[in-house]
């Protein structure tokens, strides 16, 4: 992971973030809006585990911003969305191992939402943001 451009935020006066970041102010350049993704393969099917499920929605977002000309050093937002919160908090420690290894140490500004549900049996749908820094040349 190459060092990211946008400034993390963290106000001394809120909780110490783990695992994210209170703010973003994001470097000017070009913004990229990701879909939820999924943990779903190209033929539909989906793994049970949270954890799992959470490992390939990463791996979905990486494919999806580097389609689109990015990075994962250029992400300034994630909203996790979990149908089981307390399976996914369960698998919190496999969690943040499957974020790291997507995404290094550059922690976004997170929110994570428990759902009702999701789109084809799936438990954890990630959804971005991401701006690619304007670059000389």
């Amino acid at each position: 992971m190459s060092y990211s451009p946008h400034e993390i935020v963290n106000p001394p006066d809120l909780p110490r973030p783990s695992g994210y970041a209170h703010a973003v102010a994001a470097a000017p350049g070009r913004t990229i809006y990701l879909a939820g993704e999924t943990a779903h393969a190209a033929d539909g099917s989906i793994p049970d585990d949270v954890g799992e499920q959470f490992d390939r929605a990463c791996a979905a977002v990486v494919e999806a911003l580097g389609a689109a000309g990015g990075a994962p050093e250029d992400l300034v937002s994630m909203q996790i969305f979990t149908t089981d919160l307390a399976g996914y908090l369960a698998a919190s420690k496999a969690a943040g191992e499957a974020y790291r290894r997507h995404f290094g140490k550059h922690f976004v500004a997170t929110a994570l939402i428990e759902v009702k549900g999701l789109v084809g049996g799936a438990k954890v749908e990630l959804m971005c943001v991401a701006v690619v820094p304007d670059r000389p040349g």
